[in-house]
């Protein structure tokens, strides 16, 4: 799943001594946390809050137990739009000066604290505001079942500082207690062990005993329900929804044998996932133990659980394994994405991988056709400083590290490969690291000086360099290849019996993003009355069926793209749409039009990706 000089931050590992691993120290800068952690660091979270449905605020205690490393007075941490009303040390609770320091845009303010040599624990009483872009706080109307309120979290990249006063770098990892208490019609779960029925108190408790950075901090409150899957997963959704999604999660089981299978024991005990009402903003959260998912990927034939095995990915690339910076988001997403591919070839088999391959190429080019090949943000390696990290996200971590990994997979053979990422991934559990900590261990572990299987990887390329390097991969799909065949006649053939060829929603997708740009009306209506793409279940074919019926102003699909646009916040498949209608003026009044209905119901994550575009 955030323009100013900031702070430089320097976080200093320490090394974590295990029986099958020793990791180094390292130093790095992270120009979005105020804290300095070098100094004073958090290590351990006792949360004791209270969320209030009717002032939509939580409020409480957060108790930290710190390590002060420098003996010094000071600990800082990041706030952003909360209300610190005390601040005190040690369980004997003796009050202590706090300062808030200069805002920064997006970044808050770093809240300083008076500590002594000795401080070990320090106790923060605060209460969040209306202006905490992480929460979102939904009416009964807009949730599922439309009885009850709802609020969940969102604190990827930097925004769970605005609801829990925290050292707020994914450098920086801390296990947590938390006691929460919500009305006793509705029940809480977190990113940690979780409860399985609503009790009568409407008091919950969560551990998470995995040292995790902030942004894995998670909340969700509502009327929701629990179904097992297996004896470790299972799925919470509202009660409109629990049936569906417990059966279109059904192979989530199969998922986490393959993973483990493929790269090393699953390491967070259970793993569930839960079904978010619509204005959720992304496809999924990997939020530790419990994913935090859209509904849209429930299309009814477990089209899109690809999603899942992303999610679930997470667990070893990012949960396990994180990126010390926000400039190094690739660490997560890149090794993720190469993960969810081979997880579904094990589920769903090589065909399926292939046609996911061919998508993932076309995603790669789309996104360099729009930021640029010689853009600098087209680097696995960025630079965030002194901007929005959610600013600087695109397809490019994801889909050029993937390619990247799949070249040295190619290189190196998939055996050797695979040993290289289970041994990784358990060299460096629950630790954060950096491209360049990375690149060490990979030029040690994998290519030991050999300098011909260097230049045939050509690490410094895909890493540092912008753009794709000469030896990308170019995947082939025969079922593709098939559907373009079938391109080159069906203008004269005419569609009908199409729908019996093209069947699955890599398919669908292929056939419609290859379509003629030229399409008249006859045609359209034609290929929609064989789908049904306008009002079919598939999420993903909707989108892009809806792309190709705005860039030919097919007006008889335009009230299901106004409801489509209405009903979700999915950020990034809106955007593709609203970015084709502003092509024309007529387009773009149409689109500041439904904007100014959908605006209530988008996450602020939405509202800052969309709004700019309307202006």
């Amino acid at each position: 799943m955030k323009k100013i000089s900031l702070l430089l931050i320097i976080i200093a590992f320490t090394a974590c001594q295990k029986k099958e691993s020793t990791t180094k120290h390292e130093v790095v800068k992270d120009s979005h946390s105020f804290s300095n952690p070098a100094e004073a660091v958090a290590k351990h979270l006792d949360l004791d809050i209270k969320v209030d449905f009717n002032t939509q605020t939580i409020s409480g205690k957060a108790s930290w137990q710190i390590e002060n490393i420098s003996k010094g007075n000071e600990i800082i941490f990041d706030e952003n739009t909360l209300n610190i009303t005390k601040v005190t040390l040690g369980d004997e609770e003796k009050e202590t000066k706090f300062e808030l320091g200069k805002e920064v845009e997006f970044h808050g303010k770093p809240l300083h604290i008076t500590i002594e040599p000795n401080t070990t624990k320090v106790n923060i009483y605060y209460y969040t505001t209306k202006e905490s872009i992480a929460l979102q706080w939904l009416k009964p109307e807009q949730t599922a079942d439309k009885k009850k309120p709802f609020v969940f979290s969102q604190g990827e990249s930097i925004w769970s500082r605005t609801w829990i006063p925290c050292q707020d770098s994914p450098g920086i990892r801390f296990t947590y207690n938390a006691k929460v208490t919500v009305p006793k019609d509705l029940m809480a779960v977190m990113s940690a062990v979780n409860p399985q029925e609503k009790n009568d108190t409407g008091i919950y408790t969560f551990k998470q005993e995995k040292a995790i950075p902030s942004y894995l901090m998670a909340i969700a409150v509502g009327d929701i329900e629990f179904k097992p899957i297996d004896n470790r997963t299972g799925v919470y959704a509202e009660h409109t929804v629990i049936d569906k999604a417990k059966w279109e999660f059904g192979e989530l089981g199969k998922m986490v044998n393959a993973a483990e299978k493929l790269f090393g024991p699953y390491q967070w005990g259970r793993y569930d996932v839960i079904v978010l009402p619509p204005s959720f903003p992304y496809g999924g959260m990997e939020n530790p133990n419990l994913t935090f998912l859209t509904p849209t990927v429930l299309a009814g034939d477990r089209s899109l659980t690809s999603l899942l095995a992303h999610e679930l990915g997470h667990s070893w690339s990012g949960n396990l394994v994180t990126n010390a910076t926000w400039d190094d988001i690739w660490l997560n997403e890149g090794f993720t994405t190469y993960v969810e591919h081979r997880i579904g070839e094990e589920v769903f088999g090589v065909k399926e991988a292939k046609m996911q391959d061919v998508l993932s190429r076309k995603t790669l080019k789309n996104n360099l056709d729009e930021i640029g090949n010689d853009s600098p943000d087209s680097r696995l390696k960025v630079e965030t400083k002194g901007r929005n990290p959610d600013d600087c996200l695109s397809e490019i971590p994801y889909e050029k590290g993937y390619a990247f990994l799949q070249t040295i997979e190619a290189v190196v053979g998939r055996k050797k490969f695979d040993e290289f990422l289970t041994n990784y991934f358990k060299a460096h559990a629950f630790q954060s690291i950096t491209t360049e900590y990375f690149v060490a261990y990979f030029n040690k572990n994998l290519i030991n000086g050999d300098k011909t299987l260097a230049n045939k990887i050509n690490l410094d390329d895909w890493v540092y360099k912008p753009g794709i390097p000469s030896n990308i991969i170019t995947p082939v799909s025969e079922d593709f290849n098939s559907i373009d065949n079938i391109q080159k006649t069906w203008r004269k053939t005419g569609v009908k019996g199409l729908s019996q060829k093209i069947k699955s929603t890599n398919e669908k997708q292929h056939f419609i993003d290859y379509l003629p740009k030229d399409l008249t009306t006859e045609e359209i209506t034609a290929i929609d009355k064989e789908f049904n793409f306008i009002n079919g279940g598939n999420f993903v074919v909707r989108r892009q069926w809806f792309i190709k019926t705005i860039q030919n102003q097919y007006k008889d699909a335009y009230p299901a793209i106004e409801e489509f646009l209405t009903s979700y916040s999915r950020t990034g498949s809106l955007l593709p749409l609203y970015k084709e209608m502003i092509k024309t003026p007529e387009g773009k009044a149409w689109a500041k039009q439904i904007y100014a209905k959908a605006k209530a119901g988008y996450h602020a994550t939405t509202v800052q990706a969309v709004e700019p575009l309307l202006k």
